[in-house]
């Protein structure tokens, strides 16, 4: 494999769109497919358009895989239309997405008489980070061939520590991170909340504490969008916390380790999506838990 490998990009969501652009930015020749033709009409002719995911697929040194769950992964790699019978014992397969150990560690398995480079790489921080090649990516997986696709992540990434040496140890990393970033988000939330309850100039407020111990990345940036009401416009949407608050719950009853808080904050996203927010910005959950004077 060359030093810039040819790229098959599945999946251009929020996330993956601006990362597929910082990777074609950066000197790789990327050919997408999604499902959603205008995205990949926006991207040209930065980043190149296939009609399939097999197309996309076909042929390229490395196939990243950036979809949102993990049937998603699995129809991706071995459904009807399924990407799996035109990879080669070259191609490495770098997963993106958060799906969950399970969901990586099975497709591992199952892609292992086919190729067994696979390299597991979920990210965080945000879409916009992803389009400044600012990203942190927890990678898992031998060290050759993540050394396969070190150029990638150095495109779109300033740090990607290697976390473990199987598929599936990104990901555990990853429930973790979105461990606290899903009960950080509810935090701000019901703080601000509270502090409109008490009748607090709730802009006042956040922009005290964020001065002080209480500080955090989600309540520095949520918080601002709680204050704006700037729900509508989904930089990440609340459905995004209803699944990775789940694989949380989920990682934690396999390790039979108690997560109250995260419990708690996942029946809160629960409760946004019963009730009409999942496509909403996550900062939505200020509205779920505000009340107000009659």
């Amino acid at each position: 494999m060359t030093n810039t490998p040819t790229v098959g990009w599945i999946g251009l969501g929020a996330m993956g769109a601006p990362m597929a652009t910082v990777t074609a930015r950066a000197g790789h020749q990327v050919t997408a497919f999604d499902l959603n033709p205008e995205v990949l009409d926006s991207l040209r002719p930065t980043v190149s358009s296939a009609l399939s995911a097999r197309e996309a697929a076909t042929g390229v040194d490395v196939v990243v895989i950036m979809v949102a769950t993990g049937p998603q992964l699995e129809a991706v790699l071995f459904g009807e239309d399924g990407i799996s019978d035109v990879l080669s014992p070259d191609t490495t397969v770098l997963i993106m997405s958060t799906v969950g150990p399970a969901a990586v560690e099975s497709a591992a398995i199952a892609l292992a008489p086919i190729t067994q480079r696979v390299v597991d790489a979920p990210v965080s921080g945000g879409v916009l980070r992803a389009g400044q090649g600012d990203l942190l990516v927890m990678v898992g997986g031998a060290h050759e061939h993540i050394d396969a696709v070190r150029p990638l992540l150095d495109a779109m990434s300033s740090n990607h520590p290697v976390v473990g040496q199987a598929p599936g140890d990104g990901q555990k990393f990853k429930i973790v991170n979105q461990l606290l970033c899903g009960v950080h988000i509810a935090a701000a939330g019901e703080a601000l909340a509270l502090a409109d309850s008490m009748g607090l100039d709730v802009t006042q407020c956040h922009e005290v504490l964020n001065g002080g111990a209480a500080q955090s990345f989600m309540f520095q940036d949520r918080g601002s969008r709680m204050v704006a009401e700037e729900f509508h416009e989904a930089r990440s949407a609340l459905n995004i916390f209803v699944k990775d608050m789940g694989l949380v719950t989920d990682a934690a009853r396999k390790a039979e380790q108690p997560v109250p808080l995260a419990s708690a904050a996942e029946q809160l996203y629960v409760r946004g999506r019963r009730e009409g927010f999942g496509l909403h910005d996550d900062s939505v959950v200020y509205q779920l838990l505000r009340t107000r004077q009659s």
